[in-house]
């Protein structure tokens, strides 16, 4: 009969096979392949880190900034200098208008003005010159309903808040944006001197819509309530992708960390999600809703549009005529910009540059 003990001879080989798991549960990170991690994590971290440096950059100036000065004075402008308006370039194409807005800048000192272009380094884009030149930022790929387009964007504020304290205004400006007048008109209109001797708040110039029809589609685009409770419905805006900040909202934009957690969830629903047209207009609604003029100044034709793309002017519609219905509103402001245009429109827009465009 065999004993059902185990020999003297095989303790040491037990005991090894029974520590095996223990050892594997300690020494497994070594020996197999790393865990795959979201491509998103490591873009996260870059932009964090240069969040926190416009932010603590933005804190450092500000407590240098003349306790004497107004409020609007103040917080438009970090220091005695003269303002000026930061023009962001978001794009995945090559800047076909260049030339019309090397036309928008001449004659204009660079005291007033900086431009930064976000290029999707996955699109070949034509090397750029003359005001344009050395103006590309580290960018990442950007893509159509996805938040890429939001972190676009917020890594343009935080690279413009950085790179010059004067920035006090920050224009979100598409590929296939055109300017309606002249930059002495846009920056006066900015700047109002009127608002500044009645020390009055400056706004940022976003549009904010609580009643579209197809809001609650797009509410629960990632999912049924899956945006609760950071977001509410009775929160939840939509607005133009394009706007005009101040340094005070883009500050607001890029230390927000509590929405952007919901709103940098993947679509499930691609065709009612467009988050770039979601997550500013719901921040700054809900952080500083009197602060915003809840319009845009950039002029979209929705009459016919395709694919949730707006409508595109072509040459044949491009005469004076248009340029003066496109600035015109209902309301008591005029529109500084219009998209979309499609690239052959250069030479009519060109030939009348300067006899209609930036003909205030």
């Amino acid at each position: 009969m065999l004993s059902s003990a185990p020999s003297s001879a095989l303790i040491p080989t037990l005991t090894l096979l029974l520590s095996l798991p223990v050892l594997f549960f300690f020494l497994a990170p070594r020996f197999l392949p790393p865990r795959q991690i979201s491509i998103s994590l490591p873009d996260e971290l870059d932009d964090l880190s240069l969040f926190h440096k416009a932010i603590a950059m933005d804190s450092a100036n500000f407590s240098r900034r003349p306790t004497h000065l107004p409020s609007a004075k103040s917080h438009l402008s970090s220091s005695l200098r003269r303002p000026k308006i930061a023009f962001l370039f978001l794009t995945n194409s090559p800047l076909h208008f260049a030339p019309l807005w090397e036309r928008f800048f001449s004659n204009v000192t660079l005291k007033h003005y900086n431009i930064y272009i976000h290029a999707d380094p996955f699109v070949r884009v034509t090397p750029l010159d003359g005001v344009f030149k050395d103006k590309i930022i580290p960018s990442k790929r950007t893509q159509r309903s996805s938040p890429t387009l939001i972190s676009a964007a917020r890594r343009l504020l935080a690279t413009a808040m950085l790179d010059d304290p004067a920035n006090a205004y920050f224009a979100l400006i598409s590929q296939h944006c055109i300017p309606l007048h002249s930059f002495n008109y846009f920056y006066n209109f900015l700047f109002d001197l009127g608002r500044l001797s009645r020390d009055l708040e400056f706004p940022s110039y976003i549009e904010i819509l609580d009643n579209e029809p197809t809001l609650w589609d797009r509410y629960n685009a990632r999912g049924e309530n899956v945006m609760t409770p950071e977001v509410q419905f009775d929160e939840f805006r939509v607005g133009s992708q394009f706007f005009v900040l101040t340094r005070k909202h883009a500050l607001t934009v890029i230390k927000d960390r509590k929405l952007w957690r919901k709103f940098k969830l993947p679509c499930l629903n691609v065709d009612s999600c467009y988050p770039e047209e979601h997550y500013f207009p719901t921040l700054l609604s809900m952080q500083d809703p009197k602060g915003c003029s809840h319009y845009t100044l950039t002029r979209v034709n929705w009459t016919d549009s395709v694919n949730g793309h707006p409508h595109t002017y072509h040459p044949p519609e491009v005469f004076p005529e248009l340029i003066y219905r496109l600035r015109k509103s209902n309301s008591s402001y005029s529109y500084m910009f219009a998209r979309k245009f499609s690239p052959d429109c250069l030479k009519p827009l060109m030939e009348m540059a300067d006899s209609v465009i930036f003909k205030d």
